[in-house]
């Protein structure tokens, strides 16, 4: 990986932003427009103002998302790292081709199409949870989290469940965990590079790598000398047993057999 890559990359990701503000864009000038009630797709039929603008972003989002996909995935790691890449560039090709057939036009395709952005980008969010989590823990479980989100959110609006959000509220709790998630993503990538891999910076100093593998074994070893600590005292004798009954030895001094009534000495 090269660092034109990384950078080109995860601009193309973080670019991605770029539909909420068309979308708000489309949203004002369509006249009684509701963010609840009304899918995203209608801001790019015959009806909306702003319909070329807004399929023109449907397009862009896909091209988007595919660059980032194919310029990114050889530095992500892991099967998750493997499987981001093909997911991602399906969710583009599925957000591209909304933009070519609006829902007032051919609304079989433009569903079909629609769905596959949504089914594979959560999927995608998550594969790509587990190819970025070596590098940060935080940003990954962050993109594991929006997938699931997004495959809830898929499931319940394919099936007409709303609960309070309305058709359009349950489409966006499907659809925006892509481009939330792939800035995330871009970002990161974008400003780690591969740094991370080296176990030294130029400088001499340890690099992220090395500090977080340190911690590990730091952690390791803390854990081996705590069960250690607690195995030893498992096997330390009671106190009880350590120390002999000295009422009954005493007992058995004090008995004489020849005169089993004489008193007892203490």
């Amino acid at each position: 990986m090269t660092d034109s890559r990384y950078r080109w990359g995860g601009l193309a990701w973080v670019l991605t932003l770029q539909f909420f503000v068309v979308e708000a864009i489309a949203a004002l000038q369509y006249d009684g427009y509701s963010y609840s009630a009304d899918v995203i797709s209608d801001l790019g039929t015959a009806t909306s103002p702003a319909r070329v603008l807004m399929n023109a972003s449907f397009l862009l989002q896909g091209l988007l998302i595919i660059a980032g996909a194919v310029l990114l995935r050889p530095g992500l790691s892991g099967t998750g790292g493997r499987l981001a890449g093909p997911l991602l560039g399906l969710s583009g090709l599925g957000v591209l081709l909304v933009g070519l057939f609006p829902s007032d036009g051919d609304t079989t395709f433009h569903t079909v199409a629609a769905g596959v952005h949504f089914v594979a980008g959560a999927i995608g969010l998550i594969a790509l949870a587990y190819g970025v989590r070596p590098r940060s823990e935080a940003v990954g479980t962050t993109l594991a989290v929006l997938g699931l989100v997004g495959v809830i959110g898929t499931i319940f609006f394919a099936s007409a469940v709303f609960i309070g959000l309305g058709e359009g509220g349950m489409e966006r709790v499907a659809g925006y965990v892509v481009p939330l998630g792939l800035p995330l993503a871009g970002a990161l990538l974008w400003r780690q590079k591969d740094d991370w891999l080296a176990l030294t910076n130029p400088d001499g100093t340890p690099s992220r790598r090395q500090l977080r593998e340190d911690a590990r074994l730091e952690r390791a070893r803390r854990a081996a000398e705590r069960d250690a600590a607690l195995e030893a005292a498992t096997r330390h004798p009671a106190p009880d047993a350590a120390r002999p009954d000295t009422d009954a030895a005493d007992e058995a001094d004090d008995f004489d057999p020849d005169d089993p009534w004489a008193p007892r000495r203490r």
